[in-house]
């Protein structure tokens, strides 16, 4: 009975074409939104938690003030940190793999005609530790140079880009404000921005000649910490807290004037967010679904309407109130479902094109793909109910009257 009640589906399906199309029309869109939207989402999440992870995620971050709530940035009237600082956590905390003092300058970086404004970081080569940071060519700082503060730099592939395009910058003279600095290292490009922020937008000088040359004096404006894989994040952290709380002479009951930021929580922070705006997005998209479902429902009333008179012999020569519910109730549901496979098709296409064009990464997410077409399949079922409920109810001599 179910099978015949499919043929008939089908037949009733193909003989008015194009209509049947317009009516599935409602849950194709519905179901490649709804799809298309959660892939795009999580190819989001997956990209952001990628960048965040490039930087370290097993890294702290350790900067002077307090991050204010509406504020985008750290409190400016706490004190810097200073090398003896540093010194001090490498010497009491086993559980630092490396640690790296930085500061950052916005400089205007010139080589021959060419002219770029770009970060410089002024550290040690622990700071290539902590980031992970590989070199493409070149070297490292030497020790003297690190002790003694000449002017050398590691330099990132968006600085070869921007200053230096086919040629080869290792061994050139880079110029910095007014004085020239030696390119002895390329960075491995990292191939990823974090928060909007190129990675490979970077100059990295020994932290002594940038407190010489640039800054003028003796501050640290960060320090970044790796943590060893047998430590706990949460347990060095609050080890560098308890230091650093003893060594600026803060007390129990005032507030610490330094933070401490653990990239694991800003990646759980992150994918939180990103996945709850996936599922709001998923959501909004599965609104065009009832839309749909409306639709099939409408189209199916004018079905019964037009189909009044076979409903009628149906029911003259035999045909039970349930032969003729199921026949309309598996039409509304083939519909649907025709629907729900088109729709996952056109996902598929469009989510993939989506992800080149906003070069996040692609992500089959099989079970939302079961969920949104089991979704439309139902839509079929509580839209196509009152229509063949309508058609089962009517009366054998009015419906052969039926003009």
């Amino acid at each position: 009975m179910l099978f015949n009640a499919f043929i008939l589906a089908l037949r009733a399906i193909k003989r008015n074409l194009l209509r049947s199309f317009l009516t599935v029309l409602g849950i194709v869109i519905g179901v490649a939104s709804v799809i298309a939207m959660v892939i795009l989402g999580d190819g989001t999440t997956a990209h952001i938690t990628n960048s965040i992870t490039k930087l370290g995620s097993n890294m702290l971050i350790i900067r002077p003030g307090q991050i204010r709530k509406g504020h985008g940035g750290s409190s400016d009237s706490a004190e810097p940190f200073e090398m003896s600082d540093i010194q001090a956590l490498q010497r009491q905390l086993p559980g630092i793999d490396a640690i790296a003092p930085n500061t950052t300058l916005t400089i205007n970086a010139i080589y021959g005609n060419n002219s770029y404004s770009t970060g410089v970081t002024g550290s040690t080569n622990q700071y290539f530790s902590v980031r992970d940071w590989e070199l493409e060519r070149g070297r490292y700082f030497t020790q003297t140079e690190l002790h003694s503060g000449v002017s050398v730099c590691v330099i990132g592939k968006k600085i070869i880009d921007e200053l230096y395009g086919d040629k080869d910058p290792l061994g050139s003279n880079l110029r910095l404000k007014n004085f020239s600095c030696q390119v002895v290292g390329l960075l491995r490009s990292k191939g990823a921005a974090s928060f909007g922020i190129n990675q490979d937008d970077i100059i990295v000088v020994p932290l002594r000649m940038m407190q010489r040359r640039l800054t003028g004096n003796s501050d640290i404006s960060s320090i970044m910490v790796s943590v060893k894989e047998q430590y706990g994040i949460k347990q060095v952290k609050a080890a560098i807290e308890q230091v650093l709380l003893e060594r600026r002479r803060i007390k129990k009951n005032e507030e610490a004037d330094f933070h401490v930021q653990d990239m694991k929580e800003v990646i759980d922070t992150v994918t939180s967010t990103t996945k709850m705006l996936t599922l709001l997005l998923g959501a909004v998209a599965a609104i065009s679904l009832l839309v749909g479902g409306i639709g099939i429902m409408n189209i199916m009333l004018v079905s019964v309407t037009e189909r009044t008179r076979e409903i009628g012999i149906r029911l003259a020569v035999g045909a039970l109130e349930r032969d003729v519910l199921l026949q309309f109730l598996v039409e509304s549901v083939v519909l649907s479902s025709i629907g729900g496979v088109l729709g996952i098709v056109l996902e598929l296409g469009l989510a993939y094109a989506g992800t080149e064009i906003f070069d996040i990464p692609f992500i089959f997410n099989a079970g939302i793909i079961a969920i949104a077409f089991l979704f439309s399949t139902v839509i079929g079922v509580v839209f196509g109910f009152f229509p063949a409920r309508k058609a089962a109810k009517l009366d054998p001599i009015d419906a052969l009257r039926h003009e």
